[in-house]
């Protein structure tokens, strides 16, 4: 394995909150030999790796290729998409604000052969999310940027007027004018369209439930079922 791979171990451990001796008791191993791996001076065996790229939440392939996400900018994606939302009251469904992330985030890897936030998705019951989403909905609440509240089963999001002011300064303008497309693309459906739709993509039916779905499958899905 190449010296980049255990930087992007590290890198996201760090982002994870997690400490060297967390990793160390999550693999079996000891605290010395754990560090002598993000120093790239004990080799991995491929279940040692395997098990590594499962406690951070990526895929095998994230973590070789070296996709470290961006938590940042993943919570500026979730305000512009409220921002794009095309209601007059501006909110939209958790669910589906979870999905259009999904969409934007896989549909711009399609583009690019990269995603846009680099959160790695699982394949839950409901569809793909990050298991960082409902701390990025939770943070953003608590900071003032956004209002829920609950309608019947579903729990409404909207952005709060002072944050509507604030720029998405992680976002560049193609980033920026992508959402807005993709919202765009689904602001007259209902949750459970754009839930069905992302059930029938290629990379959430080829994933075991709990799964990280790795990007790479979208560029199998037919053009016209990316986003």
């Amino acid at each position: 394995m190449s010296k980049e791979i255990f930087k992007t171990i590290r890198k996201i451990r760090l982002f994870k909150g997690l400490s060297q001796l967390d990793m160390a008791k999550r693999l079996g191993i000891a605290r010395t030999s754990y560090i002598a791996v993000e120093q790239g001076k004990r080799e991995l065996t491929l279940g040692e790796a395997q098990k590594i790229a499962d406690i951070l939440g990526i895929s095998m392939e994230e973590m070789e290729k070296g996709i470290i996400p961006n938590y940042e900018k993943y919570k500026d994606m979730v305000l512009a998409f409220l921002r794009n939302s095309g209601h007059s009251d501006g909110k939209i469904t958790k669910t589906k604000l979870a999905k259009l992330l999904y969409l934007s985030d896989f549909g711009w890897f399609y583009d690019h052969l990269s995603p846009m936030s680099g959160m790695s998705y699982r394949k839950f019951q409901f569809g793909p999310v990050p298991d960082a989403y409902f701390r990025a909905i939770e943070e953003l609440s608590e900071g003032g940027r956004i209002s829920i509240e609950q309608s019947g089963d579903a729990f409404l999001i909207s952005e709060n007027r002072g944050s509507q002011k604030r720029p998405l300064a992680m976002l560049n303008p193609e980033e920026s004018a992508f959402i807005k497309k993709v919202s765009d693309r689904w602001k007259n459906k209902r949750t459970k369209e754009i839930v069905d739709f992302t059930h029938n993509q290629l990379p959430y039916k080829l994933c075991a439930d709990d799964e990280v779905i790795p990007y790479e499958l979208i560029t199998q899905e037919d053009p016209e079922n990316v986003y």
